[in-house]
């Protein structure tokens, strides 16, 4: 069912699957370029901090200073000066989209992280790192507002959360080919500056898709979905608030699995199978999700895509809870299907925000939407050792991954419920209106009213 739903993008015609993956292979630059950080930050710790810092009880000016790479001036850089100027500048930048065109900004934005990527390759102190990786987050801020717009007005509603779902494989796919490709340009140290050639390799494709989208991309018409709009922007603020907190909660927290499993299970190779588990897991249910929304929708309505939401959170949560329960390798088995069934909902609640709102606000919509994630569930993590402290790890692990799947259900349903009350009432406010307005003249043409 994955492939069908990946093959089914293509009846939107030639031209709109050639834009989907030019936009699907700007967010794997995006995510490719963010984490080039996270695979070279020990050998650029090494480089940069041996320029003027010393080993403590040193005599002699030489470094012998052996930094894992994970200090706080690397939680500052990976943390505050890109997340909170990647959150906050997002929602500036989508309002921009309802005045110049969205294909110069994602251009624009694409060749400026891009720029500050290759820069970064030739940092020499930390305060450098800081200025390319701030700019970084301006950038790469604006990917996602303008790309989902775009989607948005090239395929139609019916196909509109499979080519969503295979837009967000960029999320997977530049994770995993930053640590792959990351790991081995660093390793293989290049005339001797294997962090450095991290930087310039991951930067220089950027400008070539910048060039290749400048020329080739062209800028759609806005397309317009009467009714579904109809909805006050309070309730799309509390639309999005109150599904994507919790679920973003458990998103974070499912990503320290890896903690309870090697506080219980030392002798455990972790990495043995977390290197493909997320990867494979979260790139089926991305698409998997869009798919299914497209086609229950075709027969029974819009309502139907929060339904997907509902049901992916419930069945989600057993698997989940499976994962920490059982021993290796079967907890490893359990977090397959709670992987896939657990992201379906990353294209699907990107299809529903884009068609709730006008078209002139989808961009600074979806670039709320993107704050949220960041800000609130970024933070996340930071319930953990409360919880731990009151009970066990397992145990908060407990209420914070399969728990939150229940919870995001419970906040789903609760939605479907607000949204069919806004609907009608907007409804009910257009049948009042309706006869109060002129009637729009006809012109009989071949016997016809057109």
């Amino acid at each position: 069912m994955a492939s069908e739903s990946f093959v089914v993008v293509f009846k939107a015609g030639g031209y709109a699957v050639y834009v989907l993956f030019l936009l699907l292979g700007a967010y794997l630059l995006n995510q490719l370029d963010r984490y080039a950080l996270a695979v070279s930050s020990q050998p650029m710790a090494h480089d940069i901090k041996c320029e003027w810092k010393r080993a403590k009880n040193s005599t002699q000016h030489v470094c012998v200073w052996d930094y894992d790479g994970t200090g706080s001036d690397y939680q500052i850089l990976a943390g505050p000066v890109f997340i909170l100027v990647y959150t906050v500048s997002g929602i500036p930048l989508g309002f921009c989209a309802g005045v110049f065109h969205r294909r110069n900004l994602i251009v624009f934005c694409l060749l400026l992280w891009s720029a500050m990527t290759l820069v970064t390759g030739f940092a020499t102190k930390y305060w450098h790192l800081v200025i390319t990786r701030f700019v970084l987050g301006i950038g790469e801020a604006g990917c996602t507002p303008f790309a989902t717009s775009l989607i948005a007005d090239y395929f139609p509603e019916t196909l509109r959360g499979s080519a969503l779902g295979v837009y967000n494989w960029g999320i997977y796919i530049g994770y995993s080919m930053a640590f792959a490709f990351g790991n081995f340009i660093t390793e293989a140290n290049i005339d001797n500056k294997g962090w450095r050639w991290v930087f310039w390799i991951a930067a220089l494709p950027g400008f070539v898709l910048g060039l290749l989208m400048l020329l080739t991309l062209k800028e759609p018409a806005r397309s317009e979905k009467p009714g579904v709009q109809n909805i006050s922007p309070s309730f799309v603020a509390d639309l999005v608030s109150c599904w994507l907190n919790k679920k973003c909660w458990r998103l974070r927290v499912g990503l320290q699995y890896s903690t309870v499993l090697q506080q219980y299970y030392p002798d455990t190779n972790v990495g043995k199978y977390m290197s493909w588990i997320p990867l494979v897991g979260g790139s089926l249910g991305v698409v998997l999700g869009g798919f299914i929304s497209d086609r229950l929708i075709k027969n029974r309505g819009f309502y139907m895509r929060v339904w997907v939401l509902i049901f992916s959170q419930i069945f989600a949560a057993p698997f989940a809870a499976g994962a920490l329960f059982l021993q290796p390798p079967w907890a490893f088995i359990s977090l397959i299907p709670s992987n896939i069934i657990g992201e379906m909902w990353v294209g699907v609640t990107l299809t529903v925000v884009v068609e709730l709102v006008p078209n002139t606000i989808r961009s600074p919509a979806i670039a709320g939407y993107l704050f949220i994630i960041s800000i609130i569930g970024g933070n996340v993590p930071l319930l953990v050792p409360p919880l731990k402290n009151v009970t066990s790890l397992r145990t908060a692990l407990y209420i914070l991954f399969p728990g939150l799947y229940l919870v995001s259900s419970v906040f789903f349903l609760l939605t479907l419920f607000s949204l069919k009350r806004d609907l009608r009432r907007a409804q009910e406010e257009e049948e009042v209106i309706k006869p109060l307005l002129p009637e729009t003249p006809t012109t009989e043409y071949g016997g016809k009213s057109i």
